[in-house]
């Protein structure tokens, strides 16, 4: 009978979800799964985004598992040191065997018939899998400007998200489009290397100073002679003061008591760094309501403004020339180098793989460009199917949402090894689910604003609007009695 043999389980993306995934099932006794891995190693954004400054914006101890600690350098971990943590704990669960590199998924099929799917790769190879948990990530597909003249201009164009190697940036003019998270890290960095440095401000971001450092030697003896229970002890204190602000969503709501002082703080921030410049503190104070974009952690990117090889351009990019860019008012600046700390496209990993559910029905014609699932994680007429940090869960933190939504895996795995076939979300719930997310987000300062967070008709796809133990307390309420397991 099937369910004595081993459950086939074929994950996508070897990130940080990925790979949460594959422990979980080698904890289950799971050994017939594969992961499918387009890049040529692990860490998912963390292998991919190389540009200078890379780095988290929480604290090390609260990004990472929390089976695998880990003495981090410095309060917010740096992408070098985040990739090479990623590949010890590949090695210690004894994972690499079951990744393969440089394949992409290019199509899912349901066999209705066996209950399985069929998944090809862009190798050529097919694969039967009784469950797919596709782990992309919600933000992985760099955004590429249409700009008149992007073929004209004859210097290098970078992209945070896809660095490359190879571009020596000392003693050149360079462009920097953009002011959210990676801009604020590319700015500083390499701020004081080049001959002048150009950055392009659409729209100012919401600003808190990060506080980061690298640990003294006595804090790193101090942290790897710490027992087991202090190191516990110290994270749940980390995951405290982030989550704490986020109980209920209250940050992202403008009228509460916690986004009135947050905004103030940054306020005050900007005030004390720009005292001597008023016409820079004029450019970016920003004029709409606080954390309508993402909020950005930084402490030297203001500062960096302040250099006098740095120049604020509070104006878009209209086109490229030859030689330069003109920004919305109609000036061009000669440049050297052109980086585009322009964004991604959300969600567009999934939606480029050609999902085919229950019938043949299509993912793509079933979310248009308004993707939908029960908190991120399953989608009615797709059974066994599962999403890793899928829509409408950006903006909590990402261990303890990637461990509820592996929770949801293992009960459908569990179910299938009693018997059961398929594990599949009912279409009421996933409706009720939707009413109260828009409600949610209704009262957010999300909607005040323009960002990646929307889509094209104004309906924020990307975000989870209560805080991350929220997102575990309910997922683990309503996950199972939402789902019909067959």
């Amino acid at each position: 009978m099937k369910q004595q043999r081993d459950v086939s389980v074929v994950i996508i993306g070897a990130g940080f979800g990925g790979l949460s995934a594959a422990m979980m099932l080698r904890k289950e006794g799971v050994t017939n799964f594969r992961i499918i891995e387009r890049s040529q190693g692990v860490g998912g954004t963390w292998y991919n985004n190389t540009y200078p400054g890379a780095e988290v914006d929480v604290p090390s101890s609260c990004y990472s598992w929390p089976h695998k600690r880990h003495v981090w350098s410095r309060t917010h971990a740096q992408q070098p040191e985040i990739r090479k943590y990623t590949e010890q704990v590949v090695t210690e669960e004894k994972l690499w065997d079951y990744i393969t590199f440089g394949v992409s998924v290019t199509d899912l099929a349901w066999q209705d018939d066996t209950n399985e799917w069929q998944v090809t790769l862009s190798s050529g190879e097919v694969l039967q899998a009784d469950f797919v948990i596709s782990a992309v990530g919600l933000l992985s597909i760099p955004s590429y400007p249409n700009w008149p003249g992007y073929d004209d201009f004859k210097g290098p164009k970078l992209h945070t998200a896809a660095w490359g190697e190879g571009t020596d940036l000392k003693g050149k003019r360079v462009a920097v489009v953009g002011v959210g998270s990676s801009a604020c890290q590319v700015v500083p960095t390499i701020a004081p290397i080049v001959d002048h440095l150009y950055v392009y401000q659409r729209e100012p971001g919401w600003i808190m100073p990060k506080g980061d450092y690298n640990y003294s030697p006595e804090e790193l003896e101090r942290m790897r002679n710490e027992s087991k229970a202090d190191y516990l002890k110290r994270r749940r204190k980390d995951f405290h003061m982030i989550n704490n602000s986020m109980i209920f969503g209250a940050v992202y709501k403008p009228y509460t008591s916690v986004a009135k002082k947050s905004r103030a703080f940054c306020e005050g921030y900007l005030r004390d760094v720009f005292k001597d410049r008023p016409d820079l503190l004029e450019k970016v104070m920003p004029k709409y309501a606080f954390v309508g974009k993402r909020l950005v952690f930084s402490s030297d990117f203001y500062p960096a403004l302040l250099r006098d090889n740095v120049t604020l351009i509070p104006h878009g990019v209209e086109r490229l020339t030859e030689t330069g860019v003109v920004d919305s008012a109609g000036n061009e600046t000669p440049i050297d180098v052109l980086i585009m700390a322009t964004g991604y496209i959300p969600l567009k990993t999934v939606t480029a793989m050609n999902v085919k559910g229950r019938g043949g029905v299509k993912l793509n014609d079933v979310w248009g460009d308004e993707p939908r699932a029960l908190f991120g994680v399953t989608v009615p007429k797709f059974p066994n199917f599962f999403m890793m940090y899928g829509p409408s869960t950006h903006g909590g933190m990402i261990f303890p949402n990637h461990h509820a939504q592996t929770l949801w895996m293992r009960s459908a795995i569990r179910a299938w090894r009693k018997g059961k076939r398929t594990f599949e979300v009912k279409p009421g719930a996933l409706k009720l689910y939707v009413q109260w997310l828009d409600n949610e987000v209704k009262k957010t300062a999300w909607m005040e604003s323009n960002s990646y967070v929307k889509n094209a008709s104004g309906k924020v796809i990307t975000q989870w609007p209560w805080d991350a133990y929220g997102y575990g307390i309910m997922t683990r309420l309503f996950g199972r009695i939402s789902h019909s397991i067959k």
